[in-house]
């Protein structure tokens, strides 16, 4: 259970950055290998995932997609972005807020505090916070191919493709 919350949170988090229909887009992370470090009081897990401008722009948009939002906002601000969203997945209700910071390049930073309703099993809204640091780590792995995710245990995870026309 605990990890389908956690899976549920870090989709509300995507969903708060994949903000298609806000005033403001995030900047393109660098192509190449990041390293993403999150952590929560669930426990810390990191990844890296190979991307280029096609998978970031998958990755910000593809949660966002699926959800029914009846709000989604991004705002630049001195320090970064400021991020909101309210999201319906499945039967589970999830607000969000996220303040993301970084140059995009090298480093990028998020504070993100969701709460989450009608998680099955849950009497109680399930409140989460995290801290992800994203990292520039170098060019894809020989053999890597964009979206892919390599997972702590090395299990690798193919991100979904967008649909051809």
């Amino acid at each position: 259970m605990r990890v389908r919350v956690l899976t549920v949170c870090l989709a509300a988090t995507i969903g708060t950055m994949g903000t298609a229909s806000a005033a403001e887009t995030l900047p393109m992370r660098k192509a190449g290998l990041w390293e993403t470090k999150t952590q929560s009081p669930d426990g810390n897990v990191t990844v890296r995932q190979c991307i280029d401008e096609k998978t970031d722009q998958l990755a910000q948009g593809a949660f966002g997609a699926s959800q029914n939002c009846s709000k989604r906002s991004l705002v630049k601000t001195d320090t970064g972005y400021e991020s909101e969203s309210e999201c319906k997945i499945g039967t589970i209700s999830a607000t969000g807020k996220a303040l993301i910071s970084g140059d995009f390049d090298s480093k990028i930073h998020m504070k993100v505090d969701t709460t989450l309703t009608g998680v099955p099993d849950m009497k109680e809204p399930v409140r989460r916070q995290m801290e992800i640091d994203a990292t520039y780590v170098g060019p894809c792995i020989a053999g890597q191919s964009p979206g892919d995710i390599i997972m702590p245990d090395g299990k690798i995870v193919k991100m979904p493709t967008a649909p051809k026309p």
